[in-house]
């Protein structure tokens, strides 16, 4: 939080949120402090549910300043699911926008977020720095290492979720570390399209205070807004999946643009190639929540013979490769000043952690991730990696995006199916003679245990709040047994 102070006080008038200055963030976050500081002093965590907004951001950064462990809650939860959570980690307090109340359960308490009107119009502090300054000594802007600052749920749509402390050391290791690697000018400034309540998000927000930088905080992905911002240059750096890249990448034609971080799930190649021939910098990305977002980045214009690769571990952080196979290729651990300390009410984690993710890594030290763990499909005896089927079906001209899982098959165990959604060109296409295409295709490209033994044409596949595909939706699916459309 010294890092938004200190920007404060050296840049005032540089932007910080939006169109707000550092300055104006620094004073509605104190305002905004000491508003709550009365309702939240006999608890240590609290909730917050929201779109992103700068309202969000705000309220956010006043409950860090007051040292409370915040609860970042995903929009598209139900009430029930909300509820769960709530109760799960003792949070009865939650700050929320107009638009989401209606989302929590009767047993919380709700504070509405104070508009950005209201804070233009504080009297209060006014413009006078001296009662500022006054007004700001009251708070600790500095925090132990060990601090929780942020706490997020992973795997929350499935009902079995973890609590992963994002704690205030993690945090500026990460900054750190992914300054170094993605450097730093005056005039960045990030577009955050992803949800401030998710990993991604929250570490735009803080790499951007700590390199004292502005953000453009986005309440819902539009295309339309996001290619204006690029052509206008107001924006030279981006945080994206691969889901958006591929939609909007067809349409960027003159850009400033920086650094373009791509990660949370598979990059198809034909994107990767498409993004090189225009040379847009994408810097491919692996990281996860429990290690606050990035673990490993690589610049893909400047290491174009490694453009399978996801780079290397940031400063700091160590990837090493269990169990391998005569191959090579294993379990992916990790470790590192970014790697939390363990899940709440679990055990503590010594050592690395298994990301569960299968990969290899080269005689330079460059990371290649095959697919997680729980994708593998064995059949026969026989390893089928997705993510080799997929590649390979992104670069044919009928398929938008793909998903291949595994089901069960009483001869070999399990086998393999292909979820598709197609090109919308191709969507009045005999299903026939579109299935027939994708068969022959793979048979000539894979050995035969590999070759889907179905396939289910959708219209699109169901993805989540951050873009990524929702394997577990299609696995039901798949075990179903749904027809062709």
């Amino acid at each position: 939080m010294d890092w938004l102070r200190y920007n404060a006080q050296q840049y005032p008038h540089r932007l910080c949120i939006n169109e707000y200055s550092y300055e104006q963030v620094y004073h509605w976050a104190i305002y905004t402090a000491q508003w709550l500081q009365p309702q939240l002093e006999n608890t240590q965590r609290i909730a917050v549910l929201s779109d992103n907004s700068a309202a969000m951001a705000i309220h956010m950064l006043a409950a860090m300043l007051l040292h409370k462990e915040i609860l970042l809650l995903n929009v598209h939860l139900k009430q029930n699911e909300l509820e769960n959570q709530l109760q799960q980690l003792g949070v009865n307090i939650v700050l929320c926008s107009e638009k989401r109340q209606h989302q929590l359960p009767m047993s919380v308490h709700i504070i509405p977020f104070m508009d950005v009107v209201e804070w233009t119009e504080v009297t209060a502090i006014g413009g006078d720095c001296q009662e500022i300054e006054a007004v700001a000594d009251i708070f600790e802007w500095n925090f132990a290492d060990t601090d929780i600052a942020a706490i997020m749920n992973t795997s929350a749509t499935t009902g079995q979720f973890k609590s992963v402390p994002l704690r205030w050391g993690q945090i500026k290791a990460h900054v750190t570390a992914s300054q170094e690697v993605l450097g730093k000018t005056d005039d960045d400034n990030w577009l955050m399209v992803l949800p401030l309540f998710h990993v991604s998000g929250l570490s735009i927000l803080m790499r951007s205070l700590y390199n004292g930088t502005a953000m453009n905080i986005m309440a819902s992905y539009d295309e339309e807004v996001v290619l204006k911002l690029i052509e206008e240059k107001r924006i030279n750096m981006m945080s994206l999946v691969p889901t958006i890249l591929q939609r909007l990448e067809p349409r960027i034609v003159h850009h400033q643009l920086r650094v373009i971080l791509l990660g949370g799930e598979f990059i198809p190649r034909p994107l990767v190639d498409a993004c090189v021939a225009k040379e847009l910098p994408i810097y491919k990305t692996y990281g996860m929540t429990e290690t606050f977002s990035q673990s490993v980045t690589m610049s893909v214009l400047d290491n174009l013979d490694k453009i399978d690769s996801v780079g290397t571990p940031l400063p700091g952080m160590k990837v090493h490769i269990v169990n391998p196979d005569i191959d090579g290729i294993g379990e992916i651990h990790l470790n590192g000043p970014m790697l939390m300390t363990g899940y709440i009410g679990k055990e503590p984690i010594h050592g690395d952690f298994n990301t569960d993710d299968i990969g290899y890594i080269d005689d330079e030290g460059y990371l290649y991730i095959l697919n997680r763990r729980t994708d593998l499909i064995i059949s026969g005896g026989e390893n089928i990696y997705p993510k080799e089927i997929e590649d390979l079906l992104y670069a044919h001209e009928l398929v938008k995006e793909c998903a291949v899982l595994p089901v069960t098959d009483l001869k070999w165990g399990q086998v393999p199916v292909l979820f598709v959604a197609l090109q919308n060109k191709y969507v009045s296409e005999s299903a026939h003679t579109i299935l027939s295409e994708l068969y022959q295709y793979m048979l000539d490209r894979l050995a035969k245990y590999k070759v889907p033994k179905t396939i289910h044409i959708l219209d699109r596949l169901p993805r989540n709040g951050t873009g990524k595909i929702v394997r577990r939706e299609l696995q039901e699916l798949a075990e179903q047994g749904v027809d062709h459309e």
